[in-house]
């Protein structure tokens, strides 16, 4: 069952570029390394910038032993490379991947967000709609009970130090603007029905309040 597999950050990385190409074939590890170069993923995943050729090359045979890829050999530009395709089961892995990262997102730091942000045009609109929804939902209830504890601290001391209430007013302010990014992404899923195409979006300012 997908459950069941453990999903580690690299193979979910390199399992998400190839399953943007299942309707083309599949792709090969040089594409794969310039889809990483050309977004710029060395950055804002933890794949490491020391993600090297032989480092794709061995996260694509562990895909591959669990059986979540599959390989084929095909001559390009007179060299022989070989092409990897996503299975039915790693497909089934990966969704399930995206959807749990997404629908259980707290505001913490967490190295598979953005990675399955990237990916959640895999889900269909009403799950894209229900695990922002939810994670919209934790984000608010932790923010508000953050804002209580400083609350309560201040009401007890009328003077505290800001490294102490800091603790408080740093993530209760990434906390709010995490709450409203999430609602944009909802806006804008629901006026696009889930279509998300990087393409067509253009990113509108949004005011702070």
């Amino acid at each position: 069952m997908t459950e069941d597999y453990t999903l580690k950050h690299r193979a979910f990385v390199l399992l998400g570029l190839i399953n943007e190409k299942m309707h083309e074939g599949g792709c090969h590890a040089y594409d794969i390394n310039k889809r990483i170069e050309e977004r710029g993923m060395r950055d804002w995943t933890n794949i490491g910038v020391d993600f090297s050729f032989s480092t794709i090359y061995r996260t694509l045979e562990r895909l591959e032993n669990d059986e979540l890829v599959e390989s084929y050999e095909e001559e390009i530009d007179g060299r022989t490379r070989k092409i990897y395709k996503i299975k039915n089961y790693g497909y089934e892995v990966l969704r399930t991947k995206v959807y749990e990262v997404l629908y259980n997102y707290t505001g913490k730091n967490d190295e598979d967000f953005y990675v399955a942000f990237s990916m959640f045009p895999i889900l269909s609109p009403e799950e894209q709609i229900e695990v922002f929804n939810h994670s919209l939902e934790i984000i608010k209830k932790h923010r508000k009970e953050l804002k209580i504890m400083l609350d309560e601290i201040l009401s007890n001391f009328s003077k505290m130090p800001i490294n102490v209430t800091g603790l408080f007013i740093h993530p209760i302010k990434i906390l709010k603007t995490d709450e409203e990014f999430f609602k944009l992404v909802l806006d804008e899923i629901t006026k696009v029905r889930g279509q998300i195409n990087p393409n067509d979006y253009e990113a509108n300012e949004v005011e702070e309040k």
